[in-house]
């Protein structure tokens, strides 16, 4: 299964070197998502963060910076339902089945939740287990598809029975969220999300 990182929406101390060791130690894609920050505060974090790993980075906002740096691409949600001239979108935000079927030409689409949000107590999934098997036996869930919401050691083969072809994790990568955020923990718990998506 493929494995994305979601950053968190508000930067944590320590989070830039984090995210640049992340990808030091294998993280294949980070979806940076801080609809806080203006186009200059977000371009400081790009540049920091990303050193030397741009191509693997995919903007939730401020688009016009995606070209610039060279990131993998665009991810199309509410806030930017749209990309920019010359811009590939890699991928998108759906929220319900029939919006997951309606969403072609994406590299890949997020569906969220899946499982109860570990970053957002009140974020529950909508889909039972038995809708979501039955939404892989028809196809509207497959190969092209990441499970986002709660997805965590327990939750991932969950998510590779339902037949999602990746997961995108955030609470289960940067933990509670709460203070400064340390390198070796981080990369700790990445190396345990991907033995279990390699599996």
């Amino acid at each position: 299964m493929r494995l994305i990182g979601v950053t968190p929406e508000v930067v944590l101390p320590g989070e830039a070197a984090c995210v640049n060791g992340l990808f030091r130690a294998g993280l294949p894609l980070l979806h940076v998502r801080k609809p806080h920050l203006s186009a200059e505060e977000l371009e400081r974090y790009i540049e920091r963060a990303g050193a030397g790993f741009y191509d693997r980075m995919v903007l939730h906002d401020c688009f016009m910076l995606a070209a610039k740096w060279g990131v993998k691409g665009v991810h199309l949600n509410s806030r930017n339902p749209r990309p920019p001239e010359g811009v590939a979108a890699v991928s998108k935000s759906c929220h319900t089945l029939e919006e997951l079927g309606a969403a072609v030409g994406f590299e890949y689409r997020f569906f969220s939740p899946v499982f109860a949000s570990i970053s957002k107590p009140d974020y529950r999934p909508r889909y039972s287990p038995d809708e979501l098997f039955a939404a892989r036996d028809r196809g509207v869930i497959g190969r092209s598809v990441v499970a986002l919401g709660g997805v965590e050691e327990h939750t991932i083969p969950l998510a590779a029975g339902y037949g999602f072809g990746g997961v995108a994790v955030l609470g289960a990568l940067w933990g509670s969220g709460a203070g400064t955020v340390k390198e070796s923990e981080v990369s700790e718990r990445l190396e345990v999300l991907l033995k279990l998506c390699e599996q």
